[in-house]
């Protein structure tokens, strides 16, 4: 294999996104067109491969090219493939390897609101969910419990940032997703039938189990950050509050378990 390239300069420019580049600089905010993520693992890009998402180049372990990787590789025979002994990566990239490979990928043009929401009977909108491990975890209980698909305020934690990808286990690739300012998009989703479902803890608070949610046509679930909830303004202008049932004395769950929670009881699991 040509393209196979043994790594014996650390410095080369090509390893700088496994390497030397935050998320944030692969992110490129200032030029999103030319945005960077990296996959991890076989099943994991190949999520991304069937999503449509560029690979750029590979950083592969030795023993892994003809075994797990291989099917991958196949997909994409241009692509270079960098490879060294696991020691070797592990000092380059600072961590192991998961499944011996990553991927470099390109980004795609984000999806605009109503082009995923107007398809859409729920979805769920996380408000300023900064933890990339529970953006990862809210993604994966989404996509399998029915919800079609996720909306996420500016402040959250990119949902391809790695450890995200990770722990969605590349369902990210597999259900949409786009940012979403409720300030100035507040009314397409209005307009297209949604009543919004605040997720708060507040006495006056409707049980998850209340028979009317499930009624309505069209539900948007809204999850808020992990310590301080969703803001007042966020609640106030929703249709309806509504908390999760509690023993034990316990007052709430982390928002990813809580979400799964939700999704699973405004959902039709036979669906």
């Amino acid at each position: 294999m040509d393209r196979v390239i043994e790594i014996t300069n650390f410095s080369d420019l090509a390893l700088d996104v496994y390497a030397r580049r935050t998320e944030a600089q692969l992110l490129n905010r200032e030029h999103p067109e030319e945005g960077i993520f990296i996959a991890e693992s076989p099943k994991v890009i190949e999520r991304a491969l069937d999503g449509g998402y560029e690979a750029l180049s590979f950083l592969v372990e030795r023993k892994h090219i003809g075994g797990e990787a291989a099917p991958v590789l196949a997909r994409c025979p241009e692509t270079a493939v960098y490879t060294a002994e696991f020691d070797v990566l592990t000092q380059l990239t600072g961590f192991g390897l998961t499944r011996g490979m990553l991927c470099a990928m390109r980004r795609k043009a984000l999806p605009t609101v109503e082009a995923i929401c107007t398809p859409a009977k729920r979805i769920a909108i996380l408000e300023n969910v900064v933890n990339p491990t529970n953006v990862g975890a809210i993604i994966r209980s989404a996509a399998a419990l029915n919800m079609d698909a996720l909306l996420l305020t500016p402040a959250c934690s990119d949902p391809l940032y790695r450890r995200a990808i990770r722990v969605s286990m590349g369902t990210v690739f597999q259900i949409p997703w786009t940012f979403y300012d409720p300030q100035t998009q507040g009314e397409s989703l209005r307009k297209l039938g949604f009543k919004t479902v605040a997720m708060a803890l507040r006495e006056d608070s409707l049980s998850l189990r209340d028979p009317r949610l499930k009624r309505e046509e069209r539900l948007a679930v809204i999850l808020g950050t992990e310590g301080e909830g969703l803001a007042d303004l966020t609640i106030s202008d929703s249709d309806y509050t509504v908390r999760i049932p509690m023993s034990h004395g316990v007052d709430s769950l982390n928002v990813a378990s809580a979400a799964a929670v939700a999704f699973w009881e405004l959902t039709d699991p036979a669906v």
